[in-house]
């Protein structure tokens, strides 16, 4: 934003300069041309006088000597008997219309102007058949001439008051800039786990201040929504603790030993149930809103974890790990759960001497891991996505817990067979 409003008010400086400074700059040169043949115009009366009072040698050298003096003006006589005195020789329709009109003319030429003054010497002088005229050439003013040191100045000019002006935008985008910043940073400790700190005061404008406000009673007020969710699930997990027990201790006295322990299983279900959901309510307590974890390090520690089993059923245990990878958006149990879960499968669903590979790849957004085996495969149409709907027996039985894992990160799961001759489960996990 800050960025923006700098070039934004660059560009539209600029603009309002040159729109002031191209005119002055024209305006300079020509005020610089008007004062050379305002000095033109006196030395026109000084040759005037020698050429009405002198024969043609001494005009000759009273010309030459101005040549001399001053580069940027360039006297000539022209006589009207063909003779010419200066640099710029000729008598075209101009220096005609001047002697027989007896008036003098300023004209445009090429790279500046002339003066052609027509000179009366006086006696049969007088008839335009014998008037003299005096051309002085005008060099327009260049760029090494006062002009160009005007230009200049005008350029420091423009570049200091362009300066000037962004030095002024930046500490204006800084008060704009700034406040929002610091509410930026607030907001994104907001996932932490730990206590929410309040945000510090924020001086700017008035809608900064009033968003931070509403920020501020945004957090109050999910924080309290939070708080009432977690005394519920606790009150609930304590209400509910008391009559599974009593039932526990009633299924205890069913004298029936194959009813016994599948009421005993239904409660241990039922049990697990209250458990993972106080476990999910916590969740936010324990992580934090937006948890962050190494991927690769604790998927790394949870496969060395299952190594040793692989060992004590001779089953063949290859791994190809990279060594690190970037922080993903999940929480340190969910990969934990994951990897048990996609293991889990195949230590309880293949032969023991089935062969396991476990690959994991990892690049700056994303971490891929790979678990393939030798056994029987996965069974046809198997839905990994599915919650809670798995085949008896078969190697999708709790997939859906590593698909919901994946997709939390922005990953997918996918299934196939493998080279192995078996399943083939691959998981991708998003830094975003």
């Amino acid at each position: 934003m800050r960025r923006s409003l700098l070039v934004t008010a660059a560009a539209a400086i600029s603009m309002v300069l040159l729109a002031m400074l191209v005119p002055m700059a024209i305006l300079v040169r020509s005020y610089a041309l008007e004062d050379r043949l305002a000095r033109a115009a006196l030395e026109v009366q000084a040759v005037e006088t020698v050429v009405s009072g002198q024969d043609a040698g001494a005009v000759g050298q009273y010309v030459d000597r101005l040549n001399d003096k001053d580069s940027h003006t360039q006297v000539t006589v022209l006589y009207p008997d063909g003779l010419e005195i200066g640099p710029d020789r000729g008598q075209d329709e101009l220096v005609l219309d001047a002697r027989n009109t007896g008036r003098a003319r300023v004209d445009d030429v090429p790279g500046g102007s002339q003066i052609l003054v027509p000179v009366s010497r006086g006696g049969n002088s007088a008839l335009p058949s014998q008037t003299p005229v005096i051309r002085i050439v005008v060099d327009e003013p260049g760029i090494t001439s006062v002009v160009g040191v005007a230009w200049g100045l005008l350029a420091v000019l423009a570049l200091a008051l362009l300066a000037g002006s962004l030095v002024v935008v930046d500490r204006l985008g800084r008060s704009f800039v700034l406040p929002i910043r610091q509410l930026a940073e607030h907001t994104q400790t907001l996932g932490r786990p730990g206590a929410v700190t309040p945000v510090a005061a924020i001086e700017g404008p008035p809608e900064v201040q009033e968003l931070a406000g509403a920020v501020e009673r945004l957090t109050g007020r999910i924080q309290l929504l939070l708080a009432r969710e977690r005394e519920s699930v606790a009150d609930l997990s304590h209400r509910l603790r008391t009559p599974v027990t009593a039932l526990r201790l009633r299924v205890e006295t069913v004298d029936d030993p194959v009813l016994r322990d599948r009421l005993a299983g239904d409660l241990d279900a039922l049990q697990a149930t209250v458990d993972e959901i106080v476990r999910e309510a916590r969740r936010s307590e324990r992580e934090g809103l937006d948890p962050r974890t190494d991927a690769v390090a604790v998927v790394t520690e949870r496969v060395r974890h299952w190594e040793a089993l692989a060992e004590d059923q001779g089953r063949a245990y290859d791994l190809h790990l990279t060594a690190s990878g970037p922080l993903l958006r999940a929480s340190r149990a969910d990969l934990e759960a994951l990897v048990d879960v996609l293991l889990d499968n195949v230590f309880s669903h293949t032969p023991d001497d089935a062969a396991v590979r476990i690959t994991l790849d990892a690049t700056d957004d994303l971490v891929e891991l790979v678990v393939e085996d030798a056994g029987p495969g996965l069974p046809a149409g198997l839905d990994a996505t599915g919650r809670g709907e798995s085949g008896s027996g078969s190697t999708g039985l709790g997939l859906s817990i590593a698909a919901r894992t994946a997709e939390d990160s922005g990953g997918a799961i996918t299934t196939g067979a493998s080279d192995m001759g078996g399943a083939r489960v691959s998981v991708t996990l998003r830094t975003d």
